[in-house]
């Protein structure tokens, strides 16, 4: 089994609105997105594009977003931003998994004391549905409830499959099944929609996860909590200002009734440099080394050197981040049926995507921004909160009243 290093890439989210757009526009053809008012009608546009611009269109949204994605000349995308249907067009760029090595964390959590969360070795089921955005999930792995008829690809590949193995793991922190056998996850059984939006080499682009989230918004009604472990340099913006085509549309799926926990990346920095984590609208979650489960601070380095119940050296920090959970180390699920251990903020979040699908189990009526205040009101801060380097120490995920 492989180790994955630290390979969050930065991905800059350049917008491009008329008249900002370059004087001197190149033929070569490049990916964009574009985003339509509301009422314009996605297929007569697309249409209209691409017999007199060219753009050859690679997704159309419909639900997070009214627009689509496409290939074509800079040139092309000038023209397109000056059309008054047209609200944003913008460059393409990439996102990858936040992983570093790979962990587990359940018992720090202590999900086992959860009534929700049964733990008890019978197999008894979370009935809740989260969505892996993500390189995919194993779809037949033994040790998870993969809602197969729910799984959508959006990378390459023929299916949503995880070709990568990241997906998987991070399934497996959500929801490994309780059955004796395995990992157990923070919320047994809970039904995992597999969103393949990043490739077998961990990387994707924003349209493609514009697409993951078109789809989890198009099942709002079903699915409760979304799980995006990746990411990549950007900034912030207000919903509603049509700078940000992901930031909109995760805006709008929030809308729809859908929590999304997001990774807070694997660079050591500020958070809010990096999208999704910066967004208001996610629960961000940053990492903590934890090596025996418990606090104390007793545990010894295992997998790689850091110190027992202090923040992970490789996770980002800052006012943006929500919660910190365990990320280093950490042992779950993996593509071909196995399990791995791996490390990185992108093991850190699905910690807390489980804590919010307990919340929501039994509070199924709760908003995002209830969800929020209610994991953020049952941390604690039982760990060396003075090795936080922003000084202002995020609360630690605990489930046991969930």
């Amino acid at each position: 089994m492989r180790n994955l290093g630290t390979t969050l890439i930065a991905a800059t989210l350049a917008t491009l609105v008329a008249p900002a757009l370059p004087a001197a526009a190149t033929t070569s053809a490049a990916g964009y997105i574009v985003m339509l008012s509301d009422d314009a009608a996605v297929s007569t546009v697309v249409d209209d594009h691409a017999r007199r611009h060219g753009v050859e269109v690679t997704h159309r949204y419909q639900h997070a977003l009214n627009g689509y994605a496409a290939r074509m000349s800079a040139t092309a995308a000038a023209r397109l931003a000056a059309d008054p249907r047209v609200l944003l067009v913008q460059r393409d760029g990439i996102a990858t998994t936040t992983a570093q090595t790979m962990p587990t964390g359940v018992d720090r959590v202590d999900a086992e004391l959860s009534a929700t969360a049964k733990i008890n070795g019978a197999d008894e089921r979370v009935d809740v549905d989260v969505a892996v955005i993500d390189t995919g999930v194993d779809l037949d792995h033994p040790d998870l409830n993969v809602h197969a008829a729910g799984a959508k690809n959006c990378s390459t590949g023929r299916s949503a499959d995880d070709g990568n193995g990241h997906g998987t793991h991070v399934a497996g922190t959500i929801g490994a099944l309780d059955n004796a056998t395995g990992v157990v996850g923070v919320a047994p059984g809970a039904r995992i929609w597999p969103v393949r939006v990043l490739n077998n080499n961990g990387s994707g682009s924003w349209s493609d996860i514009i697409c993951g989230v078109d789809f989890v918004t198009a099942n709002a009604d079903r699915i409760e909590v979304a799980n995006m472990s990746l990411g990549g340099s950007g900034a912030d913006s207000t919903c509603g200002t049509n700078r940000d085509a992901l930031h909109e549309a995760i805006c709008r799926s929030v809308n729809a009734g859908v929590t999304y926990v997001v990774a807070a990346g694997n660079s050591a920095s500020d958070a809010e440099s990096f999208v999704p984590a910066t967004y208001a609208e996610v629960i961000t979650v940053s990492a903590l080394a934890d090596f025996d489960g418990r606090p104390g601070a007793l545990g010894s380095a295992t997998c790689r050197d850091d110190v027992d119940d202090t923040f992970a050296d490789f996770s980002n920090h800052g006012a943006d981040v929500d919660l910190i959970a365990p990320g280093v180390c950490i042992n779950s699920t993996w593509k071909g049926g196995g399990y791995n251990t791996i490390s990185g903020t992108s093991m850190a979040s699905p910690h807390a995507a489980g804590g919010a699908a307990l919340y929501k189990a039994t509070n199924p009526s709760a908003t995002p921004g209830t969800v929020r205040s209610a994991l953020r009101s049952a941390g604690t801060s039982d760990w060396d909160t003075a090795t936080d380097p922003d000084g202002s120490a995020e609360p630690l995920l605990n489930v046991a009243k969930l």
